[in-house]
């Protein structure tokens, strides 16, 4: 039975090997994903330009989700972070903060097996 270590890094890949074989399951730091959600808002420092800025860190920070959370949970993830940050008035949803607590609850969850 392979054994399941956490390891905190902003962005890394969601499942690693390492040296022993052992799998390695990634959770990016709480304060990456709070900052990710905050540069989301951002774009409404610029009055009018808000939903024009969405449209652009829209499929960036999609990207940034898939990448930081990996496997199935970063590529829905991704899509639903594009999808709020493209839907007016739906910035405030906490996208990377509400994928760090889903991944925290999914590595305890399988830690107690």
């Amino acid at each position: 039975m392979e054994e399941t270590k956490t390891v905190y890094d902003a962005v890394p890949d969601y499942r690693t090997q390492s040296q022993q074989g052992q799998k390695e399951t990634a959770l990016p730091k709480l304060s990456f994903c709070i900052l990710m959600d905050l540069a989301g808002l951002a774009t409404y420092a610029l009055p009018a330009l808000g939903e024009w800025g969405d449209m652009l860190w829209a499929p960036i920070s999609g990207l940034i989700f898939m990448k930081t959370f990996g496997g199935m949970t970063g590529v829905i993830g991704g899509i639903a972070n594009m999808a709020e940050e493209l839907i007016p008035f739906t910035d405030f949803i906490p996208t990377f903060t509400i994928g760090y607590f889903y991944t925290k609850y999914q590595l305890n969850k399988a830690s107690k097996k």
